[in-house]
This record gives C-alpha cells, structure tokens and sequence, in this order.
C-alpha cells in the first residue's frame, strides 16, 4: 500500500484501492474528464458533417485525425491543465471548452472551428451523456459479468447439492426436510430475474440545449432537423434518445438502474446471512488458510469474514444507492444543481457493491459441505414428519389430526420407533401405514430436487 492510500480517508481508495480498480477507468475524476471530452468533440465532428453548417465545411479527413489524437491521447497532463483553469472559471464545463480552444488552436488550421466548440449546448448536453456512457460502459463490462458469475457459482452449487438433504427451518426452528441445492436455487433464480431486469432498462441521453427546446439550434440554423440531428448524436453512443426534457436528462433510468442494483444487493445480503448462520451450524466447513487468524486471542477459530465484509459493504451501497434513487428524479423548475454532487458519488455506491460482489466470490470459494453433520441433525430430527402423518390423516377424514400430533410431537424427543407405533394406531389403509413408515427425514422433500433441476436447466 503506498503513500496515498495509507492517508485516503475513504477505505475505496484506502485499504480497499486495489479492489476497485476497474472502476477507477469508468468513475475517477480523470475518467469523467474523458467522457466530457469525447462528448464534446464527437458533436464538433458531427457538426462538421452536417452541409448547411457552411462555416466550418471546409475541415477535412486530416482535420478529424487530429480531433481524434486529442481523444486518444488524453492523459494526467490534459487533466491538470483543465483543473487550472476551472481554478479561474470554477465551472468544470467552460474549463474543459477553453481547453479544447486552447489544444485545437495550435493543431487545426482553421480558426473558425474554435467558436464551433460547445456549439448550442448546455453543460448538460456534455455530462447527461458523459454519465450515459460510463453508466452504459458499467452495466456492460462490470456489472452484468459480476453478476452471471455470482448467479453461475451458485448456480453450480445448487445442482452439486440438489441431492442433499437438509433440515429447514422456519422462524428458527425445525421445520420440514428440503435440499441444500434447493434453497441455494432460491437465491440465484431470484438474483437471475433481477439480471434480466437490469439488461432491459434503456439508458437515456440528451442533447437539446438550456431548457431542452432547440432554442440556441433553431436560432442559429433553423432550416435544419435538429430533432433527427440530435436523436442521431444520441444513437450513436448506443443511447436511447429522450426527446422531452428539461436541461437536465431528467435521471428516471439511473433511478431504474439503482433499484435493480439495490434488489440484487438486497437478495445477496440476504443469502450472506444464510451461509453465515449454516456455517455457525457446521454445516459448511471453511479453508483455513496458512497464516490467517480468526481471533486475536482466540487462536482456533475461523470467522465467515468473507460472508461478513460482503454483507456490510452491501449495505453501504444499498444505502447511497437508496438516496439516489429518490434524489435524482426531483429537480427545481428546469433545473438545480443537488444532482451534480450526487451524481460524483455514483462511483462510490458501485465501489461498495464490487467489493462486496468479490468478497462473496471469494468466501464460496473457501466454503466446502460438510454432509455428516447435515444428516446427522436430520438424523434426530423424527418429529419433521408429523407433517405428512397429519396430512393422510386429514385424507381419511381423522379429526383433529393436526391436535393430536401437535400433543405427540411438541416439544417432546421423537423417535422412529415412537412414530411407527402411533402409525399403526390410524385407521388408514395399510397402504398409507407403510407408505408412511418408510418415509424418513431424507426422503421427505417434496419436489425440492425437480425443482432445482428445473431452474438449472431453464437458466443455464
């Protein structure tokens, strides 16, 4: 850990940096700056190709290769000269047009170009874009391919232990027999619906000027078609265009984004406390690995701490993500500033969504099934099949079927003897008797093992 890190207050660029790398090309500062830049000199380059434009007609192949060059070759150096001036403008937008005035006057012949820069649009026009792309560059190179690897590893957990019987509880307690892999099928058929949700919202643009009328477009040029000109800008980034805004794209499918993120999140906290409490229960065993410590006193124990970091940092994310989702649709009249300074901190919500995606990864992956004691807690556990016994009693017509193994089996040790002499009791059919009397505690699992088979295959 260097320096820096050793003294960032935030633990994302602290104990934490190396974790969120990937996010630092999609979210830091000088990613952002390169967004806004790229935004900026792609609706320079479209204005060039647009013939009524007659102004500036006269830029040519050579002319874009060196737009193109500043793109490319943006680095710490570009984003420092942009940091002093916003020193002098203190708007991050004009800081970035002079800038671009100031790189392009000594690469492009023309001159005319430079009044062409930031043409007819609003700081808006650039960020709504710029956030667009990294949002969009997120989902699709981040955020989904975390989450299929999350689903797939429990989705090959669940089929390996679809055999498995294991005792289910409810409110806490004994309940019935189910499988293991069936209830890890629960979460990731759950975490699966969210994918797809998340693959479906439309990521939205805009670029229509101060108060998201065409006014400065019109006024300049207004024989053109600025609703195709803009709707194809907007396109071309593999955006959706929203034609009906104010001067700011008004943030409902960032709102749509996060609450798809805070349900999987949610889901996933969920499943980290499951695994942490069948982990107390022994029923995972978890790697111990040369050189770790538990405890710092108590040198024999191995914590879910994979399971625990996992949970917090979903929560922390969930938390910021919750407030975005009910700030970022409201803004005053055409527009104030509160969402600019939430926006910035969208990096920070993924940065504790991604830790904790990999702290998960990383705790199933240390985690093995240890069989003996699942079936040995079934094993003593008779009383989980009153259940059925009552249920063919109803069949018959027994009354007060439910009372009358409620007072056999509450509280009370039940065995298998126990059990087989109150079956011979019933007047059923020997049929049942016998049906009943070779059910067990590891059989008794309905169709927990078809339905996992199910979701593997309709997901896989």
């Amino acid at each position: 850990m260097n320096y820096f890190n050793l003294y960032a207050i935030s633990p994302i660029d602290g104990r934490y940096g190396k974790e969120i790398l990937e996010l630092k090309n999609i979210f830091s500062e000088y990613a952002f700056l390169k967004f806004r830049i790229i935004i900026e000199i792609r609706w320079l380059q479209k204005l060039f190709s647009i013939p009524e434009i007659v102004e500036i007609n006269m830029f040519n192949y050579s002319d874009h290769k060196i737009l193109n060059k500043i793109i490319k070759n943006f680095d710490y150096n570009d984003v420092n000269q942009i940091k002093i001036l916003e020193k002098i403008t203190r708007h991050d937008i004009k800081a970035l047009e002079y800038f671009l005035k100031n790189k392009i006057l000594y690469k492009v012949f023309h001159t005319s170009i430079l009044s062409f820069i930031h043409f007819s649009c609003t700081s808006e026009d650039v960020n709504n874009l710029a956030y667009a792309n990294m949002i969009n560059t997120m989902r699709t190179k981040l955020l989904i391919p975390y989450w299929e690897k999350i689903i797939f590893t429990m989705q090959n957990m669940a089929i390996n232990y679809k055999n498995i019987s294991m005792m289910a509880r409810t409110h806490g307690q004994p309940a019935i027999s189910t499988t293991l892999g069936k209830e890890i099928s629960n979460f990731y058929y759950r975490l699966y619906r969210q994918l797809l949700q998340l693959k479906k919202i439309k990521i939205l643009g805009k670029i229509n000027g101060a108060i998201g009328n065409c006014n400065a477009h019109l006024i300049s040029y207004p024989i053109l078609n600025w609703y195709y000109i803009s709707k194809e800008f907007v396109n071309s980034f593999n955006i959706d265009w929203n034609y009906c805004t104010t001067q700011i794209e008004p943030h409902d499918y960032i709102s749509e984004i996060l609450s798809c993120i805070v349900r999987f999140n949610i889901i996933l906290i969920n499943f980290n406390q499951d695994i942490w409490k069948y982990i107390s229960l022994k029923y995972f065993k978890q790697k111990n690995n040369i050189g770790e410590s538990g405890s710092s006193t108590m040198p024999h124990k191995i914590n879910p701490i994979d399971f625990e970091k996992s949970e917090g940092n979903l929560g922390l994310s969930n938390t910021m993500m919750n407030y975005m989702i009910s700030k970022l649709p409201i803004s005053r009249w055409q527009r104030d500033l509160t969402d600019s300074t939430v926006l910035r901190n969208f990096g920070s919500a993924m940065s504790y969504a991604i830790i904790s995606y990999k702290s998960l990864l990383l705790g199933l992956n240390k985690i093995t099934v240890n069989y003996h004691v699942i079936q040995k807690d079934l094993h003593y556990k008779w009383e989980l099949l009153s259940e059925p016994i009552q249920i063919i009693m109803k069949k018959y017509g027994i009354h007060n079927s439910y009372e009358t193994l409620k007072l056999l089996s509450k509280g009370k040790n039940i065995n298998s003897m126990l059990i087989h002499q109150y079956i011979d009791t019933l007047k059923i059919p020997k049929r049942e008797k016998i049906r009943l009397k070779t059910l067990t505690t590891q059989t008794y699992i309905g169709n927990a093992i078809r339905i996992t088979k199910k979701i593997y295959n309709k997901i896989i």
